[in-house]
């Protein structure tokens, strides 16, 4: 009898525990009233997060998903930023966008978006990014009220690295956006810190020194807990969507970072939605829901209308995933992809392929043919022993009616410069009818590898090493007009202006007619005062409005000696950016210059010093972190007599930036003279120990001398 009763009671216990168990999570009816918070974690693989079984801690992540969605078969249509973010913000496959690559391409006007869709059904509308790629100028902005794409700016022609907006700031200025909302919104938060190069934060780096995109993972999974928490606080309940633009290659398949294959390292991507309800952070309102059915980014944008009650548009290929959901099954549909990048870049075969249920087929000179579900990492291609099964792949790919991109336009060399430093190329590739095996991007994987590889010397000191790397990659494939470019900027970086313009023209001999090339050789002949005629005579007939063009033009007509002509063409720079703090300074350079020309006794010099002077301010107001300013602003209050504030002045100069050769000059002389000896030499040291010496060979000497060296 103890023994029944104890079962009875067992069972009864069972029973109390499914009553109190929360229900499945399902999609909540459409609510007019919702906020949706779509976030997007650039270059996230979905084998990372620890809710996917990875190597990453994301405890924000997986407290998401342990109460909403998680999507273990969720695919990209592309694999680089801004055309799969085009993707999901507007529904709509690369071909019919027409956004195939990072550079060189526009959302055209009218398009409709998530932000203009949202708006027009009453909500307010941010939108708050963390990389370049999605910057302004891209063409995302329609519809958002708010775009804040805050980066640091970019320092001249910056090549091999380029800062970025840590996920912290972006989702500090989104949980401020959010606490001035007093009605439903719909936000876009977009965090940049996995993609390379990886330096997360020292502590973040620590959980896995070996590994540092794994810190960057666990950094952004951090920060965006803030974002979580805040949502928890709101009168009203919010749909968060929680994607990847695309994943990460690691190696895989011979590819370091993404981009030129469409394996699943890169094309598979983690995909999370979950409720944010007042209260929700902190107890559980529902129990996860694993969903193995296939989905891709065409259903984000259907999914977020479905949500909050605006009607399906029937143009989108994708499907609210309501249903999905709740049954975990999903109808039949084949999904596309494409990785164009190579193709439009380096003249490589274009990529495209076809997801079908769970075989994947690429269609490239070599065809590949894989089934995911005992091959996940493609290991095995079935197209050599299987040729039979192609056709049916093939004739679905071409039932997509995928247009041949249309010729990406030209970037400006700053747009340019930015990209190539994260890793994305800009040259340009001319089309060509037939492609062939030597053509296939797995048989050019090398040379990608070999780039990189000389970057990744470049970065860590090794820079003659870096460039005889390049130049063998050139001697090998001589037509490589991004090779060339990476080749001369680390010879100018170096101080070699005579091998950078000469690298420059070679791909010109080479008939390279990427317009970055001219443009760049054009700059180079200004800045290093070569050629000012020659230097005139490209950048003139370049575009009018590349700032980088204008800068460097006006630097030919400062060494030409037609010092109106300089001012003029960097009052045209201010024109298309009034808050151009390189236009202003250079500004005040010439102002500066002309006001030395004159003798001490005439009275224009005061007022022209004080016009120089209040033009370099204006450029550090706009750009405090200007060093070439304050090297100028130095000079200008030197010339009149204030040394203490030459010396403030040049030092933080070369604290923003120790290459700033001319300042550290500067300071040694006058801190000598005001016998300030020990700093002097501090400055004198650093000086021979840095500065390039074929750009600077006498001034080396000099301070060797001072040294007694």
């Amino acid at each position: 009898m103890g023994a029944a009763a104890a079962v009875v009671i067992a069972a009864v216990a069972t029973g109390a525990w499914w009553w109190f168990s929360p229900p499945k999570f399902v999609l909540p009816p459409p609510n007019p009233d919702m906020n949706v918070v779509l976030v997007t974690i650039d270059t996230l693989r979905s084998d990372m997060l620890s809710c996917y079984g990875g190597p990453v801690p994301t405890p924000n992540l997986d407290a998401l998903a342990a109460r909403g969605a998680r999507f273990t078969f969720a695919h990209a249509h592309a694999v680089v930023t801004l055309v799969s973010h085009t993707t999901i913000l507007t529904g709509l496959l690369p071909y019919q966008h027409g956004v195939r690559d990072n550079s060189g391409f526009r959302l055209p006007d009218g398009t409709a978006t998530a932000g203009t869709r949202f708006r027009a059904a009453g909500f307010s509308t941010g939108a708050f990014i963390g990389g370049y790629p999605l910057t302004k100028r891209f063409g995302l902005t329609p519809g958002f009220d708010d775009y804040d794409d805050r980066l640091p700016e970019e320092r001249g022609l910056v090549m091999f690295s380029m800062p970025e907006r840590r996920a912290d700031v972006v989702v500090s200025h989104a949980i401020d956006w959010i606490g001035r909302q007093t009605g439903k919104f719909f936000g876009w938060v977009h965090v940049f810190d996995p993609h390379a190069p990886y330096t997360p934060p020292p502590e973040f780096l620590a959980l896995s020194p070996d590994h540092p995109y794994y810190g960057e993972i666990a950094f952004a999974d951090h920060a965006l807990g803030a974002l979580f928490d805040k949502l928890a606080t709101l009168a009203r309940p919010t749909l968060i969507i929680v994607t990847a633009d695309h994943g990460e290659s690691l190696g895989d398949h011979g590819e370091l970072t993404h981009g030129m294959f469409a394996y699943e390292s890169t094309l598979h991507v983690p995909l999370i939605m979950a409720m944010a309800s007042p209260g929700g952070r902190a107890r559980a309102t529902a129990r996860g829901a694993v969903i193995d059915a296939p989905v891709t980014h065409l259903d984000l944008l259907p999914t977020m209308l479905d949500a909050v009650g605006i009607p399906a548009d029937p143009a989108l290929g994708g499907r609210s995933l309501r249903d999905v959901i709740r049954t975990d099954r999903a109808p039949d549909r084949p999904s596309y992809f494409e990785a164009m990048t190579f193709n439009l870049t380096r003249g490589w075969a274009p990529l495209r392929g076809v997801l079908d249920g769970r075989s994947k087929y690429i269609d490239l000179p070599i065809p590949e043919l894989y089934d995911l579900r005992p091959d996940p990492t493609e290991q095995s291609n079935l197209a050599p022993t299987e040729p039979d099964r192609l056709p049916p792949f093939h004739q679905t790919l071409r039932s997509f009616n995928v247009a041949v991109p249309n010729q990406p336009q030209a970037e400006s060399t700053a747009v340019s410069a930015a990209l190539r430093s994260l890793g994305y190329l800009s040259t340009r590739a001319a089309p060509r009818a037939t492609y062939t095996s030597a053509d296939d991007p797995k048989t050019l994987a090398p040379v990608d590898r070999a780039v990189h590889d000389a970057q990744e010397l470049y970065e860590h000191g090794h820079v003659d090493d870096a460039m005889s790397r390049l130049a063998g990659i050139l001697a090998a494939h001589p037509t490589l007009a991004d090779v060339y470019l990476y080749l001369a900027y680390a010879q100018w970086d170096t101080g070699d202006a005579p091998a950078a313009i000469k690298t420059l023209e070679t791909a010109i001999a080479h008939q390279v007619t990427d317009s970055n090339v001219p443009i760049r050789l054009g700059i180079y002949l200004a800045e290093s005062g070569t050629d000012p005629a020659r230097a005139i005579k490209l950048l003139e007939h370049l575009p009018p409005t590349d700032v980088d063009v204008l800068n460097g033009l006006g630097v030919a007509y400062v060494d030409a000696k037609r010092p109106v002509d300089a001012i003029a063409t960097f009052r045209r720079i201010l024109k298309l950016d009034s808050t151009n703090g390189f236009a202003l300074e250079n500004i005040a350079a010439v102002q500066l210059s002309e006001a030395a020309a004159l003798g001490p006794s005439d009275p224009r010099r005061a007022a022209d010093l004080q016009e120089a002077e209040e033009t370099v301010k204006d450029a550090l107001e706009v750009d405090p972190a200007l060093a070439d300013g304050y090297n100028t602003l130095g000079v200008i209050l030197a010339t009149k007599g204030d040394k203490a504030g030459a010396i403030d002045n040049w030092k933080q100069a070369v604290q923003l930036d120790g290459r700033q050769f001319d300042a550290m000059y500067n300071l040694v002389l006058k801190l000598s003279e005001a016998g300030r000896t020990d700093d002097a030499r501090t400055y004198a040291k650093s000086y021979v120990a840095s500065a390039p010496p074929e750009r600077y060979a006498r001034e080396i000497a000099e301070m060797r001398r001072f040294l007694g060296g």
